[in-house]
C-alpha cells in the first residue's frame, strides 16, 4: 500500500513543530525548564565562555520573534536559578554556571535521543531537501517580517 505525501505547506510544517515541541516540552518541564529558558541558556552555552547581555538578547529574539523584554525576564529567571551569571571580570556580560551547563548537556542529550527516533529511516537525501526547503521559507519569512 502506498501513502501518498501530504503537501508542505505551513500547516504541515506547524503540526511536525507542534509535535516535536511537546516531546521537547515534556523533557523540559521533567528538568524545572519552560521552553523560553532552554532557548536562552541553550544561545548561552554556544556563545561560549560568555556573552554580552544585549547579544545574547538579540540573538534570541530574533530567533524565537519575541518582545526583547520577555527574553530579558527570562535572562533574569536563569540567573535567579543560578543557570546563568554575571561575569566576574565584565558586568555587561554573562555566563552560564556549571550548573546551567550539566543542565543544558542532559536536555539535550535526552532530546537528541528523541531526534533520533523521530528522523530513523528518513533518506539523507530527503533531510536535505527539507533542510533547503524550510531554509528558503524561514528566509523569505525573514524578509516578509523585515519589510513589515
Amino acid at each position: 500500500m502506498t501513502t501518498l505525501a501530504p503537501k508542505v505547506d505551513g500547516r504541515v510544517i506547524a503540526l511536525a513543530h507542534y509535535a516535536g515541541r511537546t516531546l521537547l516540552e515534556g523533557v523540559l518541564t521533567r528538568h524545572g525548564l519552560t521552553f523560553h529558558q532552554s532557548v536562552v541558556l541553550r544561545a548561552a552555552v554556544l556563545a561560549g565562555e560568555s556573552t554580552g547581555r544585549d547579544e545574547l538578547v538579540a540573538d534570541v529574539t530574533g530567533s524565537l520573534k519575541a518582545d526583547a523584554s520577555l527574553v530579558r525576564d527570562v535572562v533574569e529567571e536563569l540567573a535567579a536559578a543560578r543557570l546563568l551569571e554575571e561575569d566576574p571580570a565584565q558586568a555587561s556580560r554573562i555566563r552560564p554556571t556549571d550548573a546551567g551547563r550539566r543542565l543544558y548537556q542532559s536536555t539535550t542529550a535526552e532530546t537528541a535521543e528523541i531526534s533520533a527516533r523521530l528522523y530513523a529511516g528518513v533518506p539523507a537525501g530527503e533531510l536535505a531537501v527539507a533542510g533547503r526547503v524550510l531554509a528558503l521559507v524561514t528566509e523569505r519569512a525573514n524578509a516578509e517580517l523585515a519589510g513589515s
